[in-house]
């Protein structure tokens, strides 16, 4: 929906966007198995959920990718608001962007290898998806960054975490190697 300026669940195609930038999304799909070190067949099931194909965009479910944070009015077509479609694709993107992130970096601590090499491939993930969330900036890697840090972070590097000690290495690795790629953006 921020693709056409509408704010319309109606004016919203996921197939027009994954055409129009189906090189971005494929470059996006070659970035996050590289870094996961994901088999091709394991790489098919983003195809066959059909999250890059066409499918319709509703109100409801924009809400559930936004977190619920607008929360459920008592009449469902009140989410169909452009002022609200445009709150609620705001904090999707906050919301999806983050736990992309989140989910980029801890493929990379469990695939192991060079944590450069990793977070090189993580940043430019990073910008690629940005860019197809959102074309305006408003979620520039570095805010992603930063709001991943502290959304996510905190709760695997405590001292008392359930992460070990070589798991809060890597995340720590991870967070100064993302923190100088993305300052530099």
């Amino acid at each position: 929906m921020s693709a056409t300026g509408t704010w319309s669940v109606g004016a919203a195609s996921v197939g027009e966007l994954v055409s129009g930038r189906r090189g971005e999304v494929d470059r996006l799909l070659d970035l996050v198995r590289d870094i996961g070190g994901f088999s091709p067949a394991t790489m098919r099931i983003a195809e066959e959920l059909g999250y890059v194909r066409e499918h319709e965009v509703t109100a409801a479910a924009l809400l559930l990718w936004s977190g619920a944070i607008e929360g459920i009015p008592a009449r469902l077509e009140d989410l169909e608001q452009p002022d609200i479609v445009r709150r609620m694709c705001h904090m999707a993107a906050d919301v999806q962007l983050t736990s992309f992130l989140q989910a980029l970096v801890t493929a990379a601590v469990v695939a192991g290898g060079d944590v450069r090499q990793g977070a090189a491939r993580i940043a430019e993930a990073l910008t690629v998806v940005a860019g197809i969330a959102d074309a305006t900036e408003r979620s520039a890697p570095a805010l992603v960054f930063r709001m991943w840090r502290v959304g996510h972070l905190p709760g695997i590097l405590r001292p008392d975490a359930a992460t070990p000690e070589r798991g809060k290495a890597a995340f720590r690795s991870y967070d100064r190697a993302l923190e100088a790629l993305t300052a530099s953006a």
